[in-house]
């Protein structure tokens, strides 16, 4: 139930970005703006907040069981991106734009707000594992995929963002018991706040310049879509479950498989890929969000 209220919460949020660009209040590039504070402000302090304002403790053998779990789940996600859009039977000019949205999930704008609201800022320690990882892959497999390549040149650059060195800091505060003062922890805290009203209207805000009903029209994405954000969490949490007696980490694992395509996927499309390829992947991000509203809700009632 608390899930389910989070995500009509979040629902709210998309509705008032997607209503505020429908009366050209905000546009694409107040979007921008607004997504370089979530991403480089707003998403690092809500990492960063979990542990310096964070009453749970969580073990370094705990967080290493993380790790392996997250190298476990994302490679995993890595061999579905291959296999789906063979299974789906994809043209091959579009199969890399289904094979981005199979392999990265949109952990940072909506990942990170639902596990902070349902598990509590605790869980977001284990989310930070997740999300370094992530970023490492994103930009290395997902560049090259969006490129049409094979595994290059790594842009080590990019890898070290804010994002990552802000989960490095808030694991070795962690670890190593790092004091901050008082008005640093209040600063995060306020930041994180911004979050997830700021990253949802910017998901609104996208989502008014696609046509939403033309969205349900392509039958193909729409099962793929559904394939992703039910079937296959559906399928593997169970073993996840079985596998892992630590119910916050099952937790944080659901989630993370359970968010819809990544919004990082069409930019990368759009700035490596082709015209058509990026109105696709936009179309992609906008569908898989739009129902993982109500398939969250659904995969966590099915497997917990």
């Amino acid at each position: 139930m608390l899930l389910l209220q989070q995500m009509i919460v979040l629902f709210i949020y998309i509705v008032i970005g997607y209503a505020a660009a429908k009366r050209k209040i905000m546009d694409e590039e107040f979007s921008k703006k607004i997504s370089w504070i979530v991403v480089n402000v707003a998403n690092p302090a809500l990492t960063v907040s979990a542990v310096v304002n964070g009453d749970g403790i969580i073990k370094g053998r705990e967080l290493l069981l993380t790790a392996l779990t997250a190298v476990v789940i994302l490679s995993g996600m890595v061999a579905l991106s291959l296999l789906l859009p063979l299974l789906f039977r994809v043209e091959r000019k579009e199969r890399n734009v289904y094979r981005l949205m199979s392999a990265f999930n949109n952990i940072g704008f909506m990942g990170f707000p639902v596990i902070a609201a349902v598990y509590g800022q605790e869980a977001l320690l284990y989310a930070a594992i997740f999300s370094m990882l992530f970023n490492v892959l994103m930009y290395t497999y997902g560049i090259q995929t969006a490129k049409g390549q094979n595994m290059g040149r790594i842009e080590w650059k990019k890898i070290l963002n804010v994002g990552v060195m802000s989960s490095v800091f808030a694991i070795a505060v962690y670890l190593f018991g790092i004091p901050t003062p008082r008005f640093f922890n209040t600063t995060m805290s306020g930041l994180s706040g911004l979050t997830a009203p700021l990253s949802m209207m910017v998901i609104g805000i996208s989502l008014a310049s696609i046509p939403i009903r033309g969205l349900f029209m392509d039958m193909r994405m729409l099962f793929y879509s559904l394939t992703k954000l039910l079937v296959l969490p559906v399928l593997f949490m169970p073993v996840i479950n079985r596998l892992i007696e630590n119910e916050m980490l099952c937790g944080v694992c659901m989630i993370m498989i359970s968010t819809p395509a990544a919004s990082m996927d069409a930019m990368l499309v759009q700035q490596y890929g082709g015209s058509k390829e990026a109105e696709l992947a936009a179309r992609g991000v906008a569908l898989t969000t739009l129902l993982s509203v109500v398939t969250i809700p659904i995969v966590s009632a099915i497997v917990f």
